[in-house]
């Protein structure tokens, strides 16, 4: 997920408290003012509760809360908020009292459909935690004891709070950007659709390595398209199953061809969205009974038209105990498949040992997917090719002396693959290491900053051997 700014926050959170007014969720229409004045209310007393923890309210957090909240209000207007009721006395064993707007929302799935993924609660949350960081960061030299004291209980308790209600999404989780309405597509003619179709599958053939991987997927788009020839001609078609699984170790090319996948099966006709959903075992299997099911279903909902990936699907089932919830995402997973066979293609990807043994984890597994492409691991040629490709896109390259080195360097480890060997990964650690090695040691050239060969050509000496922690 990208993370935030605060202001971003704040205005997230306004449009999720405006979409809740417009529900009237909680009988929200019923309060004095609105869910958005409720909001920036609790913020500006919470802000103020740590503010004036020592009874000395800074101007800079006095600025700080101005800013943020867009408010005039003086030192003196702001510290009197403490004499009030709202802030004295048990505000501090209280929680904000608009989270629970957010929170039954989310519970009771009471907004349909919802761009904020059951999240809008974590996003008040997050709202909330930022605002407090914030507050605090202005003493930068010195720590206040009593205010951390005082945003460390607040925060768990409105954490608790959510938590409660079955709601709460760890970091990793957090997807609640909210679901950008589909671009308005320019007209395309039969003519140009054709040669974007062309220069995809150019660019896919182009990929380094993937010998069998590329002769596959060739053989799969020339079956789709004389599918819908014949459909075009009023000829019967076959009901070819779309859904693959790519099996291999790390850095293949699997994301990467999975994406190139959506785009060409976009073209082809086959999917009439072409964007790729990638997920993990986190971002499907939640804590609490019926609550997976519900989140697998909304990343089918964001993946129809296109294509899902779920990357180490084996996750979902190896190991795993009584009590487990991965077992009902694939459940649920299943009955999507079955229910959108025409807009929703699923990409499982792992281990090859592994993703045999989540195939045969479920009998239906393995009948709803009639495709395997593995994907080998690259060669010491290939590798060194990507090597070249990823230091061309930053402007780098490599001394004769550098490439020798570098090949030495990548047919060692090719010979001596360790555990977490991870092919196109492993050269992108290696570049991105060069480079910060190259940097520490131009820095300290005299005239470097005016000598484009210098600060474009990397060393023997900038090239660091992998380490294998």
């Amino acid at each position: 997920m990208k993370q935030l700014g605060l202001q971003e926050y704040i205005t997230t959170s306004d449009e999720i408290s405006a979409l809740l007014q417009a529900a009237n969720v909680g009988n929200v229409c019923a309060e004095k003012m609105t869910l958005k004045e409720m909001l920036h209310f609790e913020l500006l007393k919470f802000a103020v509760y740590l503010a004036d923890a020592n009874g000395d309210m800074d101007e800079r957090e006095v600025d700080v809360i101005q800013e943020s909240l867009g408010i005039t209000s003086t030192i003196e207007e702001l510290a009197a908020m403490k004499k009030k009721e709202v802030v004295a006395g048990r505000f501090g064993e209280k929680i904000p009292s608009v989270l629970k707007y957010p929170v039954l929302a989310d519970a009771a799935h009471k907004i349909s459909p919802d761009p904020y993924r059951g999240q809008k609660a974590m996003v008040f949350y997050d709202t909330f935690k930022l605002f407090g960081q914030t507050i605090l960061a202005v003493h930068t030299n010195e720590v206040d004891e009593l205010e951390v004291s005082r945003y460390t209980e607040y925060i768990e308790r409105m954490e608790k709070f959510i938590k409660s209600y079955g709601i709460w999404y760890a970091g990793d989780q957090k997807i609640y950007r909210p679901i950008e309405p589909a671009m308005e597509e320019t007209a395309e003619s039969q003519e140009e659709k054709a040669a974007k179709l062309e220069e995809l599958l150019s660019e896919f053939n182009g990929l380094t390595g993937l010998g069998s991987v590329k002769h596959q997927v060739n053989s799969l788009v020339n079956l789709m398209r004389v599918q819908k020839m014949r459909q075009e001609q009023g000829l019967k078609s076959s009901d070819v199953s779309k859904h693959m699984v790519f099996s291999g170790n790390p850095g293949t090319g699997k994301t990467t061809v999975a994406r190139m996948l959506a785009e060409i099966y976009k073209y082809l006709g086959v999917l009439s969205k072409g964007q790729l959903v990638e997920v993990d075992r986190g971002g499907l299997v939640k804590g609490f009974v019926g609550q997976t099911a519900t989140r697998v279903q909304e990343v089918v909902d964001e993946a129809l038209g296109g294509i899902l990936f779920i990357d180490e699907a084996y996750t979902l089932t190896v190991g795993k105990g009584e009590g487990d919830f991965g077992q009902e995402a694939v459940d649920t997973l299943l009955k999507s498949m079955e229910d959108h066979r025409s807009e929703l293609i699923v990409i499982v990807a792992g281990y090859t040992d592994l993703m045999e043994q989540f195939l045969n984890s479920n009998p239906g597994l393995k009948s709803r997917f009639s495709n395997f492409i593995f994907f080998e691991d690259y060669t010491a040629d290939e590798l060194l090719d990507i090597l070249h490709k990823m230091l061309e896109k930053q402007e780098y390259v490599l001394s004769e002396d550098a490439e020798v080195k570098a090949r030495e360097m990548i047919e060692d480890r090719i010979a001596n693959k360790p555990d977490n060997f991870a092919n196109a990964r492993d050269i992108r650690n290696f570049m991105e290491h060069a480079i910060s090695n190259h940097a520490c040691r131009v820095v300290g050239i005299k005239n470097a900053d005016s000598d484009k060969n210098i600060l474009s050509t990397l060393e023997v000496e900038d090239l660091e051997p992998w380490k294998n922690e």
